[in-house]
């Protein structure tokens, strides 16, 4: 009979970066050898406020245990007032998302410039051993995505 191996949990994240500021400082990350996990998927927008909620709801559907969104700092924004609507619209679906039983650390807004390449390494570091410590998602889920 073989012996069962229970595989260490490695989530799946799902970062949405800015063009402008984040996505850079991920690249100073990389370029600066300063490491964050490999789980973590960036996807680039042009900005911030381009992430619609249903974009964040899709990638939980689609089996993203954390969902994290990186922008200019506020004031900063290459299209003047992006990162507000930003806020603001994220401020409601994670009221949302606590409505519908989604754990409050899943979801996390974080305003990382050009230059903070080590504050992007460390943000990413963070909220990866936050969404270790809930676990896998399973609230949001969509059975169809899930490998049988």
């Amino acid at each position: 009979m073989p012996i069962e191996t229970k595989e260490e949990f490695r989530p799946k994240i799902v970062a949405f970066c800015c063009n402008w500021c984040s996505y850079a400082g991920a690249d100073l990350a990389g370029s600066s050898r300063l490491a964050y996990p490999a789980d973590v998927k960036i996807i680039r927008v042009p900005c911030s406020c381009r992430v619609n909620p249903m974009f964040v709801l899709r990638a939980f559907e689609k089996g993203a245990d954390g969902v994290i969104l990186c922008g200019c700092h506020p004031g900063d924004c290459h299209y003047s007032t992006g990162n507000y609507y930003t806020r603001r619209r994220m401020t409601l679906l994670f009221s949302m998302l606590d409505y519908i039983g989604v754990e409050n650390g899943r979801t996390r807004v974080e305003w990382v410039s050009a230059a903070e390449g080590v504050k992007f390494s460390a943000t990413m570091n963070d909220f990866v051993a936050k969404i270790r410590t809930l676990g896998e998602n399973v609230r949001l889920e969509d059975i169809r995505c899930k490998k049988q």
